[in-house]
């Protein structure tokens, strides 16, 4: 398939030029202040590309430009890719969102919670009731990820080795029997903690489906969608493509860190974080999501499935601040945003921190990877980069509210 490439002009498409402009020019300075590589950024109205640019360098020390055409590693914007492939076993009838996780996976049957206590002295119970799958794409099953540092059963992850999610040496099935040893941070559906759930999600796959993680996605979402760069490993003739990867530095620099094994098939395939994708490949999936099922005559999911799937599905209306598990999730990031079946979900733009229309939905990846997709305003956009920051950064936010100040209607 050919690069990304801008198909309609700003102007036309409802875009202010002069703003657009100004969000290059922000992100610009960045990369000429040494806060970022380089960036790729695109702006898409009514599913047509209006504003492509790309910036900096994708390899600073081998001097390699950014590129239409360039491979990121775009980690927890694997999730949604994988919530699609559980909804299409949905669909198919070969399992259902309130089926108990230990249906398929039996290392889920009697989950115990945590009462009190850490490490060696910690207390648990039984849960009232199973982890269902909707619980796994929701986030609110009571899993979380060892790097919080917040709660004792994140501790008791690192102590058990997955202090990453991946279990060193360990394929998919392994650690996912791992996790489903350790207790629940809550009663499965109460809160909203953001986890190794999507991992889990994409062992149930394999299971349900009878294939590996990286055949069922390749045979049926990215060839059907011509999503030919998209994969949890890149081959010889795309390894000059990918970007190198940076982390951010006590003083605010970055300097290269290692980042996914990428070269040959992984061991450990992960639904959470284990894939790289280019810039066409991502507008690719964000079109199937804004068309509701379908692109150029192929139609993955029905029209009311990913409707459900970008609804928030938070108990009670409830956004990420107010049901998240607390310190981790107590953000005014997260006011006014709920959870849908693997995206986040704009509820209340009043109460957002950064300007969102009413639904719009996506997610990120922590390498500063973006998409969104804003259906009131048929409005796409992604933003690359590679950059692993040491705490929260204002790139989100300021492309927020870069692009809608873009907007003339």
């Amino acid at each position: 398939m050919p690069p990304l490439r801008q198909e309609v002009d700003a102007g036309a498409a409802g875009l202010d030029p002069e703003a657009l402009d100004r969000l290059d020019g922000h992100f610009a300075r960045q990369v000429d202040a040494g806060l970022l590589p380089g960036f790729l950024v695109a702006v898409a109205r009514g599913g047509r590309v209006a504003h492509l640019t790309v910036h900096g360098l994708r390899d600073v020390a081998a001097g390699l430009p950014v590129t239409a055409d360039t491979l990121w590693r775009i980690y927890s914007m694997t999730k949604p890719v994988t919530s699609v492939a559980v909804l299409m076993l949905v669909e198919e009838g070969r399992l259902a969102l309130d089926d108990p996780v230990d249906r398929y996976l039996p290392a889920f049957a009697e989950p115990r919670v945590y009462v009190e206590g850490t490490g060696e002295d910690v207390v648990t119970r039984p849960a009232a009731g199973p982890v269902r799958v909707r619980h796994l794409m929701t986030h609110t099953a009571g899993l979380t990820f060892g790097f919080y540092h917040a709660h004792p059963v994140d501790a008791l992850y690192r102590a058990a080795g997955v202090e990453s999610s991946v279990l060193p040496g360990a394929g998919l099935a392994e650690t996912v029997d791992l996790y489903a040893r350790l207790p629940l941070q809550f009663e499965p559906g109460t809160r909203w903690n953001y986890s190794v759930a999507s991992n889990v999600l994409g062992r149930l796959v394999e299971v349900v489906s009878g294939q590996p993680l990286d055949v069922f996605c390749a045979g049926r979402i990215f060839g059907p969608l011509g999503m030919t760069d998209t994969g949890f490993h890149v081959t010889d003739a795309q390894a000059d493509r990918l970007a190198e990867l940076y982390g951010e530095t006590e003083g605010g620099g970055i300097v290269p860190v290692p980042g996914l094994p990428l070269r040959g098939r992984p061991r450990f395939l992960s639904g959470s974080g284990g894939l790289v994708s280019s810039a066409h490949d991502v507008h690719r999936f964000a079109e199937l999501l804004r068309r509701r099922g379908e692109l150029d005559g192929v139609r993955l999911l029905a029209p009311h499935t990913v409707d459900l799937m970008t609804r928030n599905h938070l108990p009670g209306g409830a956004d990420l601040r107010a049901l998240g598990s607390r310190p981790a999730h107590d953000t005014p990031a997260n006011d006014g945003v709920g959870f849908g079946l693997g995206v986040s979900v704009v509820t209340d733009p009043a109460r957002t921190q950064s300007p969102s229309g009413l639904g719009t939905y996506g997610w990120s990846g922590v390498a500063t990877t973006t998409f969104w997709v804003d259906p009131g305003r048929d409005l796409s956009v992604q933003f690359m980069t590679q950059v692993r920051p040491r705490s929260s950064h204002t790139v989100y936010p300021d492309l927020k509210r870069l692009v809608h100040q873009a907007l003339r209607d």
